[in-house]
């Protein structure tokens, strides 16, 4: 409010901006007053501009990184005898903040109510062959316009990606997309016998509707035999 009533004195004058924010000209005065010679301050004033200066110390160390109760920590540890309430108020009144955690997200999240193909796979993720065994996924990406959906589906034999896709929003049709990518990549037969494993996560229908729908995929695309198979994806690379 001081900084406010600063930047327009000069335009409308101290005591009409200070009657319309309902506050004393005394109070500006006063504060303007303490900032030209701090002695005339009150105990707690003094006191916190000297805490201040340590907050600012403690959170440089840290690379910007601490938040408020570290900062007191460290201060504490600083033999600086300061209420951890006291350093939350001051960093507020600062505009200090230390990183904030992301929110963890969840990535598989299983629904026993909905249809599941048996386990073909037996977390045993080797391919004597093209063509044998594909994996397919999604997970999140942490991105400057937020948490970014990726699908991809893995040939086993070769260990490479052969179908990909990318969204911000968690529906069946990007999944599906990655794996019309795959098929058209790398077509299998019908002497293949290709198994097509995923997990069990229910995010978005992602494992009953792929199942229900590759089919169909795998139809349009000229392919008889594909063989579904879910668990856990999660093979060593």
């Amino acid at each position: 409010m001081i900084a406010f009533i600063d930047d327009h004195r000069y335009v409308h004058g101290v005591r009409p901006i200070c009657r319309f924010l309902g506050i004393a000209p005394s109070t500006f005065y006063a504060f303007k007053a303490v900032e030209r010679d701090p002695d005339p301050a009150s105990a707690r004033t003094r006191q916190d501009r000297l805490d201040m200066v340590a907050i600012k110390e403690a959170l440089d160390g840290s690379r910007g990184r601490y938040g408020a109760r570290k900062v007191w920590h460290q201060l504490r540890r600083g033999d600086h005898d300061i209420a951890r309430c006291t350093v939350e108020r001051l960093m507020r009144t600062m505009g200090l903040q230390g990183v904030v955690r992301s929110k963890k997200v969840v990535t598989t999240n299983p629904d026993a109510a909905q249809p599941c193909p048996d386990d073909k796979v037996n977390r045993a993720f080797v391919a004597d062959m093209p063509n044998q065994l594909w994996v397919s996924d999604f997970t999140y990406v942490s991105s400057w316009q937020g948490m970014v959906c990726v699908t991809f589906t893995i040939g086993v034999f070769a260990r490479k990606i052969v179908g990909w896709r990318a969204s911000t929003s968690m529906t069946t049709g990007f999944v599906l997309d990655a794996l019309n990518q795959a098929i058209c990549q790398r077509p299998p037969s019908e002497a293949d016998k290709l198994i097509h494993h995923s997990d069990r996560g229910s995010q978005g229908r992602f494992n009953a509707v792929l199942h229900e729908d590759q089919f169909a995929v795998l139809y349009l695309a000229g392919v008889q035999r594909l063989i579904p198979s879910s668990y856990h994806t999660g093979f060593p690379r």
